[in-house]
Protein backbone atom coordinates (compact mmCIF):
# COMPACT_ATOMS: atom_id res chain seq x y z
CA UNK A 1 0.00 0.00 0.00
CA UNK A 2 2.01 2.83 -0.60
CA UNK A 3 0.61 5.25 1.89
CA UNK A 4 -1.12 4.65 1.56
CA UNK A 5 0.25 2.10 -2.45
CA UNK A 6 -0.51 6.49 1.76
CA UNK A 7 -0.27 2.85 2.28
CA UNK A 8 -3.38 1.03 1.29
CA UNK A 9 -3.76 -0.42 -1.96
CA UNK A 10 -0.33 -2.77 -1.93
CA UNK A 11 1.09 -5.07 0.01
CA UNK A 12 2.02 -2.79 2.43
CA UNK A 13 5.59 -2.54 2.79
CA UNK A 14 7.42 0.35 5.08
CA UNK A 15 8.03 2.87 3.50
CA UNK A 16 11.49 3.57 5.34
CA UNK A 17 12.26 6.23 2.96
CA UNK A 18 9.14 8.68 2.74
CA UNK A 19 10.55 9.69 -0.98
CA UNK A 20 12.00 7.08 -1.88
CA UNK A 21 10.10 4.22 -1.63
CA UNK A 22 7.98 2.08 -3.52
CA UNK A 23 4.24 2.04 -4.01
CA UNK A 24 3.42 0.56 -0.28
CA UNK A 25 4.88 3.10 2.01
CA UNK A 26 4.55 6.90 2.92
CA UNK A 27 7.13 8.33 5.66
CA UNK A 28 7.40 7.26 8.72
CA UNK A 29 7.86 9.84 10.88
CA UNK A 30 8.52 10.14 14.33
CA UNK A 31 9.83 10.75 18.01
CA UNK A 32 10.40 8.55 19.98
CA UNK A 33 6.58 8.88 21.87
CA UNK A 34 3.49 10.16 21.40
CA UNK A 35 3.91 12.93 23.34
CA UNK A 36 4.36 15.79 23.45
CA UNK A 37 0.89 15.80 21.19
CA UNK A 38 -0.83 18.67 19.42
CA UNK A 39 -4.68 18.35 18.37
CA UNK A 40 -5.29 17.92 14.77
CA UNK A 41 -8.13 19.83 13.20
CA UNK A 42 -11.57 19.15 14.62
CA UNK A 43 -13.02 16.64 12.70
CA UNK A 44 -17.13 16.82 11.75
CA UNK A 45 -19.53 16.12 14.53
CA UNK A 46 -18.98 11.90 15.72
CA UNK A 47 -16.27 11.73 14.39
CA UNK A 48 -13.15 10.12 16.59
CA UNK A 49 -10.76 12.99 18.11
CA UNK A 50 -7.19 12.55 16.47
CA UNK A 51 -4.44 13.98 17.84
CA UNK A 52 -0.66 14.15 17.33
CA UNK A 53 2.67 14.62 17.52
CA UNK A 54 3.87 18.23 17.02
CA UNK A 55 6.49 17.15 14.86
CA UNK A 56 3.61 15.90 12.25
CA UNK A 57 1.82 18.50 10.33
CA UNK A 58 -0.53 18.31 7.37
CA UNK A 59 -1.46 20.89 4.87
CA UNK A 60 -4.54 20.11 2.41
CA UNK A 61 -4.96 22.76 -0.51
CA UNK A 62 -8.19 21.51 -1.49
CA UNK A 63 -11.07 24.17 -0.92
CA UNK A 64 -14.00 23.30 -0.34
CA UNK A 65 -16.39 22.82 -2.80
CA UNK A 66 -19.82 24.83 -1.51
CA UNK A 67 -21.75 21.35 -1.92
CA UNK A 68 -22.34 19.52 1.55
CA UNK A 69 -22.01 16.05 0.12
CA UNK A 70 -18.73 16.68 -1.52
CA UNK A 71 -17.78 18.79 1.12
CA UNK A 72 -18.16 16.00 3.86
CA UNK A 73 -16.65 13.41 1.47
CA UNK A 74 -12.99 15.72 1.82
CA UNK A 75 -13.80 16.39 5.45
CA UNK A 76 -13.73 12.97 6.12
CA UNK A 77 -10.93 12.37 3.96
CA UNK A 78 -8.95 14.41 5.90
CA UNK A 79 -8.89 12.73 9.10
CA UNK A 80 -8.95 9.41 7.35
CA UNK A 81 -5.76 10.55 6.53
CA UNK A 82 -4.63 11.85 9.75
CA UNK A 83 -6.46 8.46 11.30
CA UNK A 84 -3.87 6.22 9.64
CA UNK A 85 -0.51 8.50 11.37
CA UNK A 86 -2.36 7.80 14.67
CA UNK A 87 -2.27 4.25 14.99
CA UNK A 88 1.18 4.50 13.49
CA UNK A 89 2.28 6.85 16.22
CA UNK A 90 0.34 4.35 18.45
CA UNK A 91 1.74 1.38 17.05
CA UNK A 92 -1.39 -0.48 17.08
CA UNK A 93 -2.27 -1.75 13.95
CA UNK A 94 -5.90 -2.46 15.32
CA UNK A 95 -6.25 1.36 16.22
CA UNK A 96 -9.89 2.76 16.32
CA UNK A 97 -9.70 5.78 14.89
CA UNK A 98 -8.54 4.40 11.66
CA UNK A 99 -11.09 1.66 11.10
CA UNK A 100 -13.88 4.19 11.85
CA UNK A 101 -12.72 5.38 8.52
CA UNK A 102 -11.72 2.32 6.59
CA UNK A 103 -13.57 -1.28 5.77
CA UNK A 104 -13.20 -3.91 3.84
CA UNK A 105 -10.18 -4.10 1.46
CA UNK A 106 -9.25 -0.75 2.07
CA UNK A 107 -9.29 -1.83 6.53
CA UNK A 108 -7.55 -4.90 5.62
CA UNK A 109 -4.63 -3.07 3.49
CA UNK A 110 -4.23 -0.31 5.97
CA UNK A 111 -3.54 -2.86 8.83
CA UNK A 112 -0.74 -4.66 6.74
CA UNK A 113 0.63 -1.29 6.44
CA UNK A 114 0.22 -0.11 9.79
CA UNK A 115 1.88 -3.39 10.72
CA UNK A 116 4.64 -2.89 9.23
CA UNK A 117 5.49 0.46 10.80
CA UNK A 118 5.27 -1.45 14.21
CA UNK A 119 7.72 -4.51 13.13
CA UNK A 120 10.14 -1.64 12.21
CA UNK A 121 9.95 0.29 14.97
CA UNK A 122 9.60 3.55 13.18
CA UNK A 123 6.61 6.02 12.55
CA UNK A 124 6.43 9.27 9.82
CA UNK A 125 7.52 13.08 10.76
CA UNK A 126 7.97 15.93 8.47
CA UNK A 127 4.66 18.00 6.55
CA UNK A 128 2.75 16.28 4.21
CA UNK A 129 0.82 17.95 1.64
CA UNK A 130 -2.01 17.31 -0.16
CA UNK A 131 -3.47 19.26 -3.17
CA UNK A 132 -5.44 18.92 -6.86
CA UNK A 133 -8.38 17.06 -5.17
CA UNK A 134 -11.02 16.08 -6.90
CA UNK A 135 -14.55 14.48 -5.56
CA UNK A 136 -17.25 12.54 -7.72
CA UNK A 137 -20.22 11.87 -6.43
CA UNK A 138 -21.77 8.93 -8.33
CA UNK A 139 -24.79 8.58 -5.91
CA UNK A 140 -25.98 9.39 -2.40
CA UNK A 141 -23.84 6.86 -0.73
CA UNK A 142 -20.86 6.42 -3.52
CA UNK A 143 -17.77 8.51 -3.94
CA UNK A 144 -14.86 8.71 -5.41
CA UNK A 145 -12.05 11.33 -4.09
CA UNK A 146 -8.82 11.77 -6.49
CA UNK A 147 -5.96 13.87 -4.96
CA UNK A 148 -2.06 13.85 -4.86
CA UNK A 149 -0.16 13.92 -1.72
CA UNK A 150 3.63 15.92 -1.66
CA UNK A 151 6.07 13.66 0.71
CA UNK A 152 9.09 15.85 -0.54
CA UNK A 153 9.18 16.99 3.22
CA UNK A 154 8.07 13.86 4.93
CA UNK A 155 10.41 11.39 6.37
CA UNK A 156 10.37 7.85 8.31
CA UNK A 157 12.07 7.98 11.50
CA UNK A 158 12.95 4.53 13.85
CA UNK A 159 12.15 4.99 17.33
CA UNK A 160 14.72 2.60 18.48
CA UNK A 161 17.14 3.96 18.74
CA UNK A 162 15.55 7.58 17.48
CA UNK A 163 16.80 7.74 13.32
CA UNK A 164 15.22 9.84 10.72
CA UNK A 165 15.81 8.61 7.72
CA UNK A 166 15.93 11.99 5.10
CA UNK A 167 16.12 11.16 1.50
CA UNK A 168 16.34 12.98 -1.17
CA UNK A 169 13.46 14.89 -3.03
CA UNK A 170 12.80 12.93 -6.55
CA UNK A 171 9.70 12.14 -8.98
CA UNK A 172 8.61 9.31 -6.53
CA UNK A 173 7.90 11.48 -3.65
CA UNK A 174 4.84 12.71 -5.33
CA UNK A 175 1.97 10.48 -4.94
CA UNK A 176 -1.31 10.02 -6.73
CA UNK A 177 -4.52 8.52 -5.18
CA UNK A 178 -7.78 7.19 -6.18
CA UNK A 179 -9.82 6.14 -3.16
CA UNK A 180 -13.87 4.93 -3.44
CA UNK A 181 -15.77 5.67 -0.56
CA UNK A 182 -19.23 4.83 0.89
CA UNK A 183 -21.70 6.78 3.25
CA UNK A 184 -22.14 4.35 6.11
CA UNK A 185 -25.19 4.53 8.49
CA UNK A 186 -23.65 6.86 10.44
CA UNK A 187 -23.20 9.10 7.66
CA UNK A 188 -19.59 8.68 7.58
CA UNK A 189 -17.76 8.51 4.30
CA UNK A 190 -15.39 5.39 4.88
CA UNK A 191 -12.69 4.56 2.44
CA UNK A 192 -13.36 0.61 0.49
CA UNK A 193 -10.34 1.32 -1.84
CA UNK A 194 -7.48 2.56 -2.33
CA UNK A 195 -5.41 2.73 -5.19
CA UNK A 196 -2.07 5.11 -5.96
CA UNK A 197 0.77 6.09 -7.98
CA UNK A 198 3.86 7.19 -7.32
CA UNK A 199 5.89 9.62 -9.06
CA UNK A 200 2.55 10.88 -11.13
CA UNK A 201 3.18 13.18 -13.54
CA UNK A 202 0.04 14.89 -12.39
CA UNK A 203 1.66 15.66 -9.32
CA UNK A 204 4.82 16.37 -10.14
CA UNK A 205 5.68 20.46 -9.70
Amino acid sequence: MNRRARLLPTAALLLLTACGGGDETRGIAGVGSATPASPSATPPAGRPEIELPSDLTYTFEWPRTGDKDKDAVLEDGEQSIRAVDLAIVNQDALDKAYLFYYEGEAAAQTQKFVQAYVNAKARTTGVFRYYAATVALNDSTDASLVYCEDQSHAYDMYLKPKRINRTAVTNNSYVLYNTQLRKNDKGVWVVEKLFSQRGSAKCRP
